[in-house]
């Protein structure tokens, strides 16, 4: 009979793997990336939650949809550690130490870094086109919502979930990853459950393209070995 923890075991232990053999071989300096994000991340709370501070931070990290579009580019990978005003910052911490943790053993720092900053693009400037499709379509929203404050690693986290669940055949974590997304911008239409969706759009676009170019690079290695001579551009 089939052990139940087995489905699990199928799930997620290439996952489990590799993270405990990255803690366990190099402990805290397996990954140092995520433990400076939640160090700046956490500066930044304390800063933009004083009088003096509140300003500086805004100028440097927060984004907007009604900000110039080169302003909220700038401004857009420091938006990442930039926790939202209006929700507790320990859940953007969490978000970053494990997420983040887990996709820089996995993945490594830059992997890491350009698919997060890739999801959080991908939100930023959806908002824009969302805006100027208005409030009546599905992917639309309404002109009050550019003024609003788009900041913390939300998207990035959502884009490297997904990106880790592929990289590590998770592929039933991933489905209800993007399940739980959907469910969010359906029962809740705002900028940022839409802004999720986004994010998966635009890691899934990065996730076609690497398998796409994984399909051509085996496809010439089986002719180079068949003795046929590759195609050369």
């Amino acid at each position: 009979m089939r052990s139940p923890a087995a489905p699990a075991r199928a799930e997620w232990g290439p996952l489990w793997s590799t993270v405990r053999r990255g803690l366990v071989t190099r402990e805290w300096r397996a990954a140092p990336m995520t433990l400076g994000a939640v160090c700046l991340t956490a500066l930044f709370q304390y800063v933009q939650n004083r009088s003096w501070g509140y300003q500086f931070v805004q100028d440097i990290g927060s984004v907007r949809a009604a900000d110039p579009l080169w302003l909220s580019l700038l401004r857009t990978p420091l938006s990442l550690f930039v926790p939202a005003l209006d929700l507790p910052v320990w859940g953007a911490l969490a978000q970053i130490l494990i997420v983040f943790g887990i996709a820089e053993i996995c993945l490594g720092r830059w992997v890491t870094l350009a698919i997060g900053y890739v999801a959080t693009l991908a939100g930023t400037l959806y908002a824009r086109l969302a805006i100027s499709l208005g409030p009546h379509g599905p992917l639309g929203l309404p002109a009050s919502d550019a003024r609003i404050v788009d900041n913390g690693p939300s998207a990035a986290v959502v884009g490297l979930a997904i990106y880790v669940c592929w990289r590590h055949r998770a592929r039933c974590t991933a489905v209800v990853v993007v399940a739980l997304m959907v469910i969010e911008a359906a029962v809740k239409p705002n900028l940022a459950g839409k802004e999720h969706l986004a994010a998966i759009s635009a890691v899934a676009l990065v996730v076609v393209a690497r398998w796409a170019l994984g399909a051509v690079r085996h496809r010439g290695a089986e002719r180079s070995g068949s003795g046929v001579p590759p195609i050369r551009s």
